[in-house]
């Protein structure tokens, strides 16, 4: 999305319709002349999928002054009991005062969201078409959400006093009121203060020190116990900053001249250019402004190694957020966030909304990574987002990727963002040699080429490893019988179940439907079923045949499922020695191997024959990433890239020049085409288990919109509708899917018409048992 394009707050489209539908108690409509004067109303965002804010009235004897927009208040909403959000205090309402209920009880004495919060949640509503309330929602931790104190975030800690060991005095020698340390454990636990001022009583436990130590330490005047928001720990000795090729320098030297203003900003360098020492050296500069930082990573699993190396590198708190904290863990590090103690703050997509008081920059690393687009509810872009929160707030925010999706190219390529490249590797590092390998007519051995399987051999003699890339889990993508052609289908999906051995079981990775293995044909009866094609669980077991004596280890979310088995697995992994891993795309978010020399691909056709036009974009970013854990070291690499089309032009394209070239070749296609980023799209999707219904709902919707453009649309600009059609998989989790899509070249046209269908959506009859949701600027059309 062009942040230039972005369309005006719309403040009172939301905040001004109030009605009380669901809010109102039973009774006459007529308003009772006895009843005392009405002094104001309270008007609330609610967390329900309506387009429209509701009046309250005041908890009794509450004057309307300690009422601010962005407080919680708890009210009765139909038979649910709910949190909201306070909008705005009013003196007159259009609902009957005998319709109005009481707030049940103001939660906070001050506001939690600034005006400024709610403003860009107001652009949100109005921009993804969805209900402020629950817009709002995503600015605040579950617990907050559910009515929680923010004292809630504190724990019992404890603090260093003042008095400390002298200079010449070593820990284990320290003496407070003429009484020594004794033991061990007092010494170590007493170390621990020396190093970090301030620690939570849970991570002392972790660590394995007793409540009694604690006790003793506090006797002897060395610590206090105190109630407060812990802290993660910050290193005494940060590591220094590493030289700079002149690529990298010239792009810190660009960057940082665009600090204090906003400025959209693409870093585009190849894997392994070093584009993350840019963003360390960059975040120095924004903290010695004394401004806080955001940065945004695409995968849990990325963000782990991401905070290590943060970490090591500022003696300042860096927090973290994402969805494998438990609640009490976001809240602490959305308060101290928002306090301002934390000056990093490292998240996935939801991170975005945190509020961060002295912002200097936001940094979104594997800009294109789909997983920063939400899937379900508010869909919203946390990439597109981020830049209007760095306009509002004259920020610059950096884009980094060595693969850039190409509504970002486009806006680069334009000048509307500035486009820094790095080409070169940082170091020695070499970028991989990449071939293409035809496994037309070829016999495969465990899905792997002869010539692949000997160069495996050849990296592994050398004590290196290999990674061997595949995107499917399980072990087989079919279960088929050799008798009859009976095939293992879902029973509410249009899909095939997929075989898995660890543990044994079918399973629908659409819908998450499991059952048990048959030992026979349940068509024929015959004992002859087998798996049909390769997951990582086969390749995992066929790899360890072939190479009995190295290490196979599989990544995938089978494997991988909590943090703790992530770190553990790395680890290892950089523990160095000769292995084997077997992994999906898990593998390809940016990790540092700097001992794999050589990325075999065993499938590189998925994506080259995709019905969705995103399809081969998505497939060549893929491509390259996986390629990019080759060689990031000293060590040379090379790629292998097992395919049955070694002649598709746009295969070729991506080889011999790089992702660059076939970026710029897929842009002047959909420029042909009139297809985003050179038009505006959304696509409303309907579901039902009749699917009859599911059409006739979008086959109303076209017609609303037809006659919205023809008689209400002010716009010259066309909108073009395609549909309704079903989706690729029509059938998912047994209800029927289809699809309307709607294109613009103007995105201020496309978002009139979207209100005008929407509008009349809402009062649609007939259509209960249908699921629908608008999708503004789609990830895919799948």
């Amino acid at each position: 999305m062009s942040i230039d394009a972005v369309p005006p707050l719309k403040s009172a489209q939301l905040g001004s319709d109030s009605h009380s539908d669901l809010n109102s108690n039973e009774g006459s409509n007529d308003t009772n002349s006895d009843e005392p004067a009405l002094e104001f109303v309270v008007e609330l965002a609610l967390p329900v999928p309506l387009l429209r804010t509701f009046d309250y009235l005041p908890v009794a004897g509450e004057s309307r002054s300690i009422y601010h927009p962005g407080q919680r208040v708890r009210v009765d909403f139909g038979r649910q009991l709910l949190t909201g959000i306070v909008i705005n205090t009013r003196s007159d309402t259009e609902v009957p005062h005998n319709k109005l209920k009481p707030l049940l009880a103001r939660l906070d004495d001050k506001p939690l969201l600034e005006p400024e919060d709610l403003a860009l949640a107001r652009w949100m509503a109005d921009y993804y078409h969805h209900s402020l309330g629950e817009v709002l929602e995503h600015w605040l931790p579950t617990m907050l959400r559910r009515g929680c104190s923010l004292s809630e975030a504190e724990e019992r800690s404890w603090g260093r006093t003042a008095i400390k060991p002298s200079d010449d005095e070593s820990a284990n020698e320290a003496q407070v009121k003429g009484e020594k340390l004794r033991g061990e454990r007092q010494q170590a636990l007493w170390q621990r203060f020396c190093e970090q001022p301030e620690i939570a009583h849970r991570t002392l436990t972790q660590a394995g020190f007793t409540l009694a130590q604690c006790r003793k330490l506090e006797a002897l005047g060395y610590i206090t116990e105190q109630q407060s928001v812990p802290l993660p720990a910050v290193t005494t000795t940060p590591k220094p900053d590493l030289p700079l090729n002149p690529q990298q320098q010239a792009a810190l030297t660009a960057l940082s001249a665009e600090l204090g203003s906003f400025r959209a900003c693409l870093l585009e360098g190849v894997t392994g250019s070093g584009k993350t020492e840019v963003y360390l050296q960059l975040l120095n500069q924004v903290l010695e402004r004394g401004q806080q930082a955001l940065v945004l990573v695409p995968e849990i699993g990325l963000t782990p190694q991401t905070v290590q190396r943060f970490q090591e590198r500022f003696n300042v708190p860096v927090a973290l957020l994402h969805s494998g904290l438990n609640d009490r863990e976001r809240l602490q590090a959305w308060r101290s966030a928002r306090e301002g103690k934390a000056r990093i703050l490292i998240g996935t997509r939801s991170a975005v909304f945190t509020p961060l008081p002295d912002l200097g920059l936001i940094i979104l690393d594997e800009e294109h990574d789909g997983s920063f687009k939400q899937q379900d509810g508010l869909r919203y872009s946390a990439r597109d987002f981020a830049l209007l929160r760095a306009r509002r707030a004259n920020i610059p925010v950096v884009l980094g990727s060595a693969t850039p999706a190409l509504e970002t190219l486009q806006n680069a390529l334009k000048g509307r963002y500035l486009h820094l490249k790095l080409s070169q590797r940082a170091g020695n590092a070499k970028p991989p040699k990449m071939k293409l390998h035809s496994i037309l007519h070829q016999k495969l051995i465990g899905g792997l080429a002869e010539p692949v399987l000997n160069a495996m051999h050849q990296h592994l003699h050398n004590n290196k490893q290999v990674l061997v890339f595949i995107n499917r889990r399980g072990f087989a993508p079919l279960l088929a019988c050799r008798q009859c052609g009976w095939m293992a289908e879902c029973r509410h999906c249009d899909a095939r179940m997929t075989l898995h051995q660890y543990p044994p079981h079918l399973h629908c990775h659409h819908c998450d439907a499991q059952q048990a293995i048959p030992k026979q044909c349940p068509q024929c009866n015959s004992p002859e079923i087998e798996g049909l094609g390769q997951g990582t669980e086969r390749l995992e077991d066929e790899l360890a045949v072939l190479f009995p004596t190295t290490p196979v280890r599989r990544v995938d979310r089978d494997t991988v499922r909590t943090k703790s088995a992530f770190d553990d697995l790395f680890n290892e992994i950089h523990n160095g020695g000769s292995c084997i891993l077997v992994g999906t795309q898990m593998l390809a978010k940016g990790h540092h191997f700097p001992d794999v020399t050589l990325v075999v691909i065993v499938d590189s056709d998925a994506g080259l024959f995709s019905a969705d036009f995103r399809g081969m974009e998505h497939s060549a970013q893929l491509i390259q990433q996986v390629s990019g854990r080759a060689g990031r070291a000293n060590n040379p690499g090379e790629v292998w890239i097992q395919t049955l089309y070694a002649d598709h032009p746009q295969l070729n394209l991506l080889i011999d020049n790089g992702y660059h070239a076939l970026a710029l070749s897929m842009l002047e296609q959909r420029l042909e085409q009139h297809l985003p980023p050179y038009s505006h799209m959304a696509i409303l999707r309907s579901e039902c288990e009749d699917k009859a219904i599911a059409q006739q709902f979008l086959q109303q919707a076209r017609q609303l919109t037809q006659h919205w453009l023809q008689h209400y649309s002010n716009s010259q600009a066309p909108v073009s509708l395609m549909g309704p059609f079903p989706a690729i998989m029509e059938r998912r989790n047994g209800r029927f899917r289809f699809q309307l899509q709607l294109f613009c070249p103007q995105r201020q046209a496309l978002h009139q018409t979207l209100d005008g269908l929407l509008q009349q959506l809402h009062g649609l009859k007939g259509f209960g048992k249908v699921r629908w949701h608008l999708d503004v600027d789609p990830l895919d059309t799948l």
